[in-house]
């Protein structure tokens, strides 16, 4: 069993985001089956056009966000959950006055991650 307050879990930058941290709030050592992180974008923020090997079962905690999800483009905002299926190409834009935050629930399985450039589709 694990307790620990959010504010006590290191905040690490997103490697190719735009003002976006992440934290591992219960890692896959701590979960047997499932890691959960949390994430959060400056206003102007976010993330590029990418894949993943795993899915992504996420809920909006806070803000407003533009996501693409493949050839569609959504709005979210608090209280809205999101399901991306492994493979998916996939972004987030901040356009919101606040952080944009969500949690996001991914398997214990290994992830590789792809940026996909414009160019590419």
């Amino acid at each position: 069993m694990t307790v620990k307050h959010a504010n006590d879990v290191e905040a690490k930058n997103v490697t190719a985001g735009k003002d976006t941290k992440f934290q591992v709030l219960i890692s896959s050592q701590e979960g047997p089956n499932f890691a959960l992180r949390k994430f959060s974008m400056l206003p102007g923020g976010g993330m590029p056009r990418h894949t993943n090997a795993v899915e992504h079962e996420q809920y909006v905690l806070r803000g407003h966000a533009r996501i693409g999800l493949a050839d569609e483009i959504v709005e979210v905002k608090a209280g809205d959950v999101v399901f991306i299926p492994e493979g998916m190409v996939h972004f987030y834009e901040n356009i919101g006055d606040e952080p944009f935050e969500f949690l996001c629930i991914v398997p214990n399985k290994e992830d590789k991650i792809t940026i996909v450039d414009e160019e590419s589709c």
